[in-house]
């Protein structure tokens, strides 16, 4: 067996007493009557303390086993046995900073061209963002040239949400007026998609159902409408995933306290998640160790190039962290969900040409004139509006509509007041009626990646509660 290194789809292997079965699919391994979903302390770890990401490799369930991305895996009578056939290695970048950018876009431009063949009508996703809409752009030039043909490019908003809207750090700005910049200068035939919120909160349990495991909420749940939505125009699309993770376009990228910090900068509620579980759980577990065990374990398998600086050394560590935890979950998410709708997302910038060639570029070229990306963004200068080319980075646009959060708070009420809920076998049940109670304002910081709040939090506990009684997971105590 390989897996690719861009992970899309994954292998889960599940060994039994006579030989073993294999899937793309955790349900469908579920599907094998040999087979039970049995969550051990493990995989209690994983769904609480590194959730909705999980450790590269780790199945959850007990004895699943997952074909990690540019892997080989072999099985036998003596087990499972995996190597790895493919990963980035470090040396000196000896090119000027204008060859440096003429070889992305070059490197770029062929990703793009060559993910545009398919015998199936094809578009991009488009938020107005510098990753999309160079994607965007390169896809239309293409397609004007070769086939005399217009771009469609598809977007996602939420009603009411501009009355809504909140700035924050890791959102300045709504997208749709950089997305109409991008299709006037490129003429695409755009498409807007509206999502309201009470359809955002009725599919997180159908995004459970794609993934096999809690996710990403309503960062889940959109997707998988948008993906539904756009298959009535295309088969496949183009998307930005995966820019950040290579360019560095994070805000932990260049923040010193996150740099100095150790553990995933994505992830930074191991306390939070602790005090909401019952005493007999947070006795057995240790949450921020497990986090800090598999952080390290990344830290330490990180290519080292000997003439690095200190802080050059903590950059390609904190860049294999990206590319091995965040830059996974979110492929795993586009792919489980757009498949969820019978519809294919294809990621260019994940290739992995660009992947090697990006990752020895020092930190002060990607960071050029000392802006996230800044590299790219050279790259791109007379690609893309300029408006769009110095925008600061803005992530996958999420509902800041209070409708959303009263769904899920009434969802949460419905478990608290069920005697067969199955969330109450790992948290403590005034805990969560507190946090309830709340609304979940006191989480007004990501507790995951950049979106991920209060309601999130809130959808996120939910949503382990349907897959602990959809899936009738067994909890080994």
């Amino acid at each position: 067996m390989v897996s690719l290194w861009n992970p899309l789809p994954q292998t889960f292997v599940r060994m039994l007493g006579g030989g073993s079965s294999i899937a793309s699919e955790l349900k469908a391994l579920l599907a094998h009557d040999a087979v039970k979903p049995i969550l051990d302390q493990q995989g209690v770890s994983e769904v609480l303390a590194l959730g909705p990401s999980r450790t590269p490799g780790n199945g959850v369930f007990k004895w699943i086993h997952e074909l990690r991305a540019a892997h080989v895996g072999t099985l036998d009578r003596r087990g499972f046995k995996t190597w790895r056939y493919w990963d980035v290695k470090s040396r000196a970048h000896t090119e000027t900073l204008e060859k440096t950018a003429q070889t992305v876009r070059a490197l770029l431009v062929d990703a793009v061209e060559r993910q545009l063949v398919s015998d199936v009508p094809i578009g991009t996703f488009l938020s107005g963002g510098v990753d999309s809409s160079a994607i965007t752009a390169i896809a239309a030039n293409y397609l004007k040239k070769h086939k005399n043909q217009r771009l469609p490019t598809f977007s996602i908003d939420y009603e009411d949400n501009a009355h809504y809207f909140k700035e924050s750090t890791f959102q300045p700005n709504s997208d749709a007026d950089f997305i109409g910049k991008m299709v006037e200068a490129h003429n695409t035939e755009h498409y807007t998609y509206i999502l309201d919120n009470k359809t955002l909160a009725e599919l997180l349990k159908e995004a459970v159902e794609y993934r096999d495991l809690p996710g990403m909420a309503d960062v889940d749940s959109s997707l998988l409408w948008f993906c539904q939505k756009t298959k009535n125009e295309v088969t496949v699309a183009l998307s930005g995933e995966c820019a950040d993770e290579i360019f560095g376009g994070y805000p932990w990228f260049y923040r010193e306290e996150d740099l100095k910090r150790e553990g995933f900068p994505w992830i930074r509620s191991a306390d939070i998640r602790t005090r909401l579980l019952t005493k007999e759980w947070q006795e057995k577990l240790d949450l921020h160790a497990y986090m800090l065990k598999s952080y390290q374990e990344t830290i330490d398998a990180t290519p080292k190039f000997e003439g690095d600086s200190e802080s050059e050394t903590k950059r390609r560590e904190m860049f294999y962290l990206n590319m091995h935890w965040f830059m996974p979950t979110l492929l795993d998410r586009k792919d489980r969900m757009s498949m969820g709708a019978s519809f294919e997302a294809r990621v260019p910038f994940s290739d992995p040409r660009l992947v090697e060639y990006v990752w020895n570029i020092p930190w002060e070229m990607k960071n050029y004139q000392g802006r996230e990306k800044g590299i790219l963004r050279k790259a791109l200068e007379d690609l893309i509006p300029e408006d769009i080319l110095y925008r600061k980075k803005s992530p996958y646009p999420k509902t800041h509509h209070p409708a959303y959060t009263e769904a899920v708070v009434e969802w949460m009420e419905r478990i608290l007041d069920d005697p067969d809920a199955r969330l109450f076998e790992l948290f403590d049940k005034e805990a969560i009626r507190e946090l309830v109670a709340t609304k979940g304002e006191e989480i007004d910081a990501p507790w995951f990646g950049q979106l991920m709040k209060g309601p999130q939090l809130l959808a996120y506990l939910a949503q382990v509660d349907y897959w602990l009684r959809k899936y009738d997971v067994v909890i080994e105590k």
